[in-house]
């Protein structure tokens, strides 16, 4: 009798990255306009995935915009991160997932957001092994970074009015819990 281990899911939110070198993990997410880029290193069995809403550049970020929305700044947070773990840039692999055009009368971001990922990657010489991208629905996604499994399922409906209307909130910092405990 064989005993199945139950993965834990860690889930990413926009403006978040992860790494991890447990097999166990899977990494999960929400998109609609927004795009993850899954990479992993299969040699050391180290992965991550990010989440960005806007593609961003250097001067969007220098104008005072908030750094963890933007692409550029977390596709570096994210390669940055699986180095750290021992993984090597020449073996990094991608999947991008993401991009849709949830709501017509909106300028299409998310194809920018795909773009913007796609030409990040080449220009960094990292092999995209995966992509799903465009279309007019939201995704529910897993990644499991160390063997590169992804699996997606389409939002549609109620999920996608939800999941557009997540990305539309202003990132706001949680206020800290104020506690009647005094340390001494």
């Amino acid at each position: 009798m064989t005993t199945d281990v139950v993965a834990r899911r860690v889930h990413v939110i926009q403006g978040e990255y992860k790494v991890v070198s447990d097999p166990d993990v899977v990494l999960t997410t929400i998109l609609g306009s927004c795009v993850a880029a899954c990479m992993r290193d299969p040699v050391v069995g180290v992965g991550g995935m990010n989440h960005f809403l806007l593609p961003g550049s250097a001067e969007a970020m220098a104008a005072g915009g908030d750094a963890t929305r933007y692409g550029v700044h977390l596709m570096e947070l994210l390669i940055n991160g699986l180095l750290k773990q021992g993984a090597r840039r020449d073996r990094l692999e991608a999947k991008i997932f993401g991009g849709a055009k949830t709501i017509a009368r909106f300028s299409n971001v998310g194809e920018q957001n795909a773009l913007f990922a796609r030409q990040f990657l080449m220009d960094e010489g990292i092999r995209i092994v995966g992509e799903s991208t465009g279309g007019e629905h939201g995704r529910k996604l897993e990644y499991w970074p160390s063997s590169g499994r992804a699996r997606q399922h389409a939002l549609t409906g109620a999920e996608a009015q939800r999941t557009v209307a997540q990305e539309q909130r202003p990132v706001i910092a949680p206020k800290p819990v104020e506690s009647s405990i005094e340390f001494f």
